[in-house]
């Protein structure tokens, strides 16, 4: 599976997201690979619990001030910060769940979501680091097959002619000034004659 840019970028924040939550303590998070037909616009789901409401609204703080300050990156919308048994931070390519304990088990998203692949933020990593070292090996060895590229010196003519016409130009201009200097001498002429 080829993975573009934009889905490099949305692993980046899920990981700089799932970093946060191990950060500030959340339990149990769960990073969701949702299948491409059952997801609609998401990619993948952030799932991670707190003991308490304080604790839920601060990782979700902590999730969308990294993500602003690293990655420019900000929540489309933001549900249940006042209650904070559940928060959801909707970044269109992912979403996160902050859930309470007790919350988290009531709605079971994971069971919901029961066609996604279920990975650790550990597992999230290995999975990223292993694909950006297949495709560094793989430019590597295009590189190293391809054959080096030989460039052709500019031709020498088009620098010859280009030269004739700064030297012909050169010549031009003090000509013109000689001519302008003849025709003014007689005028200055007359006019110290005229004053004599």
């Amino acid at each position: 599976m080829k993975i573009t840019p934009a889905q490099k970028q949305t692993r980046a924040l899920v990981q700089a997201a799932a970093a946060v939550c191990e950060d500030k303590k959340g339990q149990d998070t769960r990073i969701l690979e949702l299948d491409p037909a059952d997801s609609g616009l998401s990619d993948f789901f952030l799932v991670t619990s707190a003991t308490n409401d304080r604790q839920a609204v601060a990782i979700a703080d902590e999730i969308e001030l990294r993500l602003k300050r690293e990655f420019g990156a900000y929540a489309q919308s933001v549900e249940g910060r006042r209650h904070g048994e559940w928060i959801l931070l909707d970044y269109v390519d992912f979403v996160v769940h902050v859930f309470l304990a007790e919350r988290r088990a009531f709605y079971d998203i994971e069971r919901l979501r029961n066609l996604a692949r279920p990975l650790t933020p550990a597992e999230f990593d290995a999975e990223l680091k292993a694909a950006l070292a297949k495709k560094t090996l793989a430019v590597r060895s295009n590189a190293r097959s391809a054959k080096p590229v030989v460039r052709k010196p500019a031709r020498k003519p088009v620098a010859k002619k280009d030269a004739k016409r700064t030297k012909a130009a050169a010549k031009k201009a003090p000509a013109k000034k000689t001519v302008a200097k003849r025709r003014a001498a007689p005028k200055i002429a007359k006019r110290k004659g005229a004053k004599k």
